[in-house]
């Protein structure tokens, strides 16, 4: 017999599996040795009062042995079938391929950048603040920006498609399968490479192609129809139609439509600053106690406040983690945080950025368009590297209530950021426009979690690429471009997800309307 149950318990009893069995077995009222199987649907963590308690959701059965769950997808072999360009493998791209591969249409996959495990040479590199590698950094490369920056899978999005499925299809290629079951899904950067190249190996036996170190810089266009593709070395990669799926730091692709005339428009982001506090000052204020139970994870937060019209919010939080360089240019600084998958570092970070809609973006940038919002970008990004002290990959630092009382630091504390901080007046150079809702920002917060605002946090320059500045003109039904026949923008990049989950969504979208456009141009 099987049962659902909901138990409200410790977060010891829900670690220990003799303890879950002997809460559920009082719950349904039952001696404990009937229960044969105890399987977790849902779990989340209550931390609103002391102590925390832990809300899961259990399937029991009862005096029989349930079968396996075993999850499976049917891909087809397309190697002979007709093709798809996608450019870009990252969320949207990688999962756009999985789905083509179901429908049985052959993906052709093409990234700027390496395999994942060349891809973590070069990033040991960045955080050593040794080299720079313009195609292979935190950013481009196989799995995108998401490999290396935590792979968090939660998401708010109520964009038309199965999360469920998503959890599922990176289950099957490697992900613990708690991702199935937590309310805030995370796999762990030190995790996701392995999973993004099963994913590469799932594509790869069932007949599609995936190429790397292949930067597109031309679309191929007829009579306002994709045909393909060119790249910087000279390839050129044909089909009728192609995903564009490169993510929102791939800035020469936003470059690279607008001078061949497609359409974009300038659409709101959010830039600001990734502060940093001790892990253990979060779990005090979230946990309600001095000493965070090891049974409990590293406490995170969601913060949001409006001042002046504006959202200032967290983005990206990422509890016992670290603060990485995740630039694309030789002349900017540009963070990020990831988390490993026991996020067990002494550190928690956030992104902290305020909303910026087109209107408010200084008048010196209306110059450049559509593109203003992309130049405000980089101009800030700029910023934090002139004012790094000249050492590389070194970013610019202050102390929390430094930065919100307008003075410099005369030293910082221990910091995850491993290329190194340095003492800046981010107060004084951050444009007004970001940096005093800011600092109105942080004071509310502390209203939320008193002890927020503290010396011992430390706030690094700059975050700034939570989302794009650019949306890539598409048609709300067919996906597609509105000029361009069978060229179908997706993800982040084309300004229509945010997150993982959301991105993949899209991309399985896209590519089933890709399908369609590939099947009606054979007929």
């Amino acid at each position: 017999m099987q049962t659902d149950i909901q138990l409200i318990i410790t977060p010891e009893e829900a670690a220990k599996e003799n303890l879950l069995k002997q809460k559920a077995a009082e719950k349904l009222a039952v001696d404990p040795d009937r229960i044969t199987e105890i399987r977790i649907t849902r779990k989340s963590i209550d931390a609103r009062s002391y102590p925390a308690k832990i809300n899961i959701a259990l399937q029991i059965f009862l005096d029989e042995k349930p079968t396996a769950e075993e999850i499976s997808f049917e891909y087809q072999q397309v190697a002979k079938k007709p093709a798809v360009i996608i450019v870009g493998a990252g969320p949207s791209g990688l999962f756009a391929a999985l789905k083509l591969l179901k429908i049985g249409v052959k993906p052709i996959l093409i990234d700027r950048g390496k395999e994942a495990r060349e891809r973590k040479m070069d990033i040991a590199q960045l955080n050593r603040n040794q080299e720079f590698n313009s195609e292979s950094n935190y950013c481009f490369g196989e799995g995108g920006a998401g490999t290396f920056s935590d792979g968090k899978l939660y998401t708010r999005s109520r964009k038309k498609g199965n999360v469920r499925e998503i959890l599922e299809t990176f289950h099957f290629h490697g992900a613990h399968e708690s991702v199935l079951y937590e309310s805030h899904p995370h796999i762990g950067s030190d995790l996701l490479p392995n999973i993004v190249e099963s994913i590469r190996k799932t594509i790869l036996n069932h007949g599609g192609d995936v190429h790397y170190n292949q930067r597109v810089t031309e679309l191929i266009v007829e009579n306002d129809t994709i045909k393909g593709c060119r790249t910087a070395n000279g390839s050129e990669f044909y089909a009728n139609a192609l995903i564009l799926a490169t993510g929102h730091s791939s800035h020469e692709i936003f470059e690279m439509l607008h001078e061949q005339g497609v359409e974009l428009e300038g659409k709101g982001f959010a830039m600001g600053v990734r502060v940093e506090h001790p892990q253990t000052l979060i779990d005090k204020i979230q946990y309600h106690s001095e000493i965070r139970s090891e049974y409990l994870p590293a406490a995170s937060y969601s913060l949001v406040e409006q001042v002046d019209g504006r959202a200032v919010y967290s983005f990206c939080m990422c509890p016992g983690g670290h603060i990485v360089p995740a630039g694309t240019m030789t002349d900017s600084i540009v963070v990020n945080g990831m988390s490993s998958s026991k996020r067990n570092s002494p550190y928690a970070n956030s992104g902290i950025v305020v909303e910026i809609q087109p209107d408010d973006i200084p008048a010196e940038f209306e110059k450049f368009g559509v593109l203003k919002g992309l130049k405000f970008q980089q101009h800030i990004e700029k910023l934090a590297f002139s004012n790094n002290g000249g050492k590389g990959l070194t970013a610019p630092a202050q102390r929390l209530i430094d930065f919100v009382n307008g003075r410099l630091s005369a030293d910082l504390p221990e910091c995850s950021y491993l290329p190194g901080i340095v003492s800046s007046p981010i107060h004084f150079w951050l444009p007004e426009l970001i940096s005093l809702k800011l600092r109105e920002a942080f004071k509310r917060f502390d209203l939320k979690m008193r002890g927020y605002l503290t010396n011992d946090a430390v706030i690094l320059g700059v975050e700034t690429r939570s989302s794009s500045p650019v949306r890539i003109v598409r048609d709300h039904e067919t996906l597609q471009h509105i000029r361009i026949k069978g060229l179908f923008p997706v993800g982040e990049g084309s300004g229509y997800s945010g997150g993982i989950t959301s991105s993949a969504i899209d991309g399985e979208n896209s590519a089933v309307k890709a399908a369609e456009w590939v099947t009606k141009q054979q007929q």
